[in-house]
């Protein structure tokens, strides 16, 4: 649990079978049993623990890492976890390690169980976590091909026959936090609907503590979105009256007239009620690059220019990774897979839109009439099929300066 130790039951049907085959045999063919059938979803609810003092005979102490650790998307990172176990007249092989990631505070999904030499991954976790087995008393979890999903904390359990213990590791990512909305306007999204936009643009819906991070780094804007837990929220770095008064009585931020704050309109009716959303993302496996053809293309053409660089056009999320992270600076707009325009300044100049670092948005121009260049995104490894002075144009006349040709019969050429 979340909030203290309490007694766990013991049905009375496993206490007679104990009894009548000893508890040592009982133990190892019951958690044999659960580590072939233990299901990997979300389980409701939590089993009472006990929590017994570090010397009494017998007992499991668990000890993880203050704070949280961090990794990023793609990273291989180590949930430290170790116990202290007297196991002379036991001995290891008895213990049952098992980890469990908090969906909410009354939801737990399974990751990683292991009694002895048995061990199992659950759902998205297999083939991807394992335990570090660095010596006796060490229930550490390595955790390889870190996903935005991986986010969150997970509780590390250590079980012996009678007696248990669990500790709490919260893994953070490096990443940045970026406001959302579609096409059809602002405050349209259910909760529902802002978290498949979030995974449309490739995030997640943001953290309440993503979000206050964000702020803390500058992020100001004026709408409230969803967050990961069903609240709602905005960050607010220039008071001001449109955006909750200067300072706000719905502050998180603590911060007054002079710094703002996070407004928090609490938990919301999330079937009903619409907001826009805030997204989370973290490193890139790839890259982000923008694409000037010798004309700029309407988005119909936006999807083939990048094909013929080996790319794909960027997502939002991709652009906000490549502008924080990988320092992506680029002061001309261009098409994003959803039908946006934007485009992102590292180094503020007064002819780029103002002096704060960002992504430039131009809103959602007409897709026939406007023309663009466009950000691609190409994937780890993808070759570019288009090297140097090779684009896509008509053969036999003119390359792209044929603006009002059919984009699908584009030939390779050379421009």
């Amino acid at each position: 649990m979340l909030g203290g130790w309490t007694e766990r039951p013991v049905p009375a049907p496993q206490v007679r079978a104990r009894a009548a085959l000893g508890p040592g045999a009982l133990w190892a063919a019951a958690w044999g049993v659960l580590l072939l059938t233990a299901p990997a979803g979300a389980q409701r609810g939590r089993k009472k623990v006990v929590h017994v003092l570090e010397g009494e005979s017998g007992s499991v102490v668990v000890q993880t890492a203050p704070g949280q650790v961090v990794s990023h998307r793609g990273g291989t990172i180590v949930l430290p976890c170790r116990y202290h176990y007297e196991a002379a007249a036991h001995g290891h092989d008895g213990v049952r390690l098992k980890w469990t990631k908090v969906v909410d505070p009354l939801a737990f999904t399974d990751v990683f169980v292991a009694l002895g030499p048995q061990h199992r991954a659950f759902g998205s976790y297999r083939g991807r976590a394992e335990l570090q087995g660095d010596g006796p008393g060490d229930a550490s979890l390595v955790l390889r091909n870190v996903t935005l999903q991986d986010y969150g904390r997970y509780e590390c359990e250590v079980t012996n026959e009678l007696e248990d213990d669990a500790g709490m590791v919260k893994l953070d990512l490096e990443g940045v936090v970026f406001p959302y909305h579609p096409r059809g306007g602002r405050y349209k999204l259910t909760f529902a609907e802002a978290q498949r936009a979030c995974a449309e643009q490739d995030g997640i819906l943001a953290s309440a503590e993503q979000l206050h991070a964000a702020w803390r780094d500058g992020l100001d804007w004026c709408n409230a979105g969803w967050l990961r837990d069903g609240s709602v929220q905005y960050p607010v770095n220039r008071p001001r009256e449109p955006c909750g008064g200067l300072g706000g009585t719905g502050s998180a931020g603590g911060g007054g007239d002079a710094n703002g704050g996070v407004r928090n309109y609490g938990y919301r009716h999330n079937a009903e009620e619409r907001y826009d959303a805030f997204c989370f993302t973290s490193n890139l496996p790839g890259r982000v690059f923008f694409l000037k053809p010798l004309r700029p293309v309407p988005f119909s053409g936006a999807a083939r220019a990048c094909a013929a660089r080996g790319a794909a056009v960027a997502k939002v999320g991709q652009l906000f990774a490549a502008w924080k992270l990988q320092l992506l600076d680029r002061c001309t707009a261009g098409w994003l897979a959803d039908g946006s325009a934007r485009y992102p300044i590292v180094n503020p100049r007064a002819r780029c839109g103002g002096r704060r670092p960002g992504v430039r948005s131009l809103g959602f121009p007409d897709a026939t009439r406007r023309l663009f260049g466009v950000y691609c995104y190409r994937a780890p490894g993808a070759p570019d099929p288009a090297p140097g002075g090779w684009g896509w144009g008509w053969a036999g006349g003119g390359g792209w300066a044929g603006g009002a040709r059919d984009p699908a019969a584009w030939t390779p050429l050379r421009v």
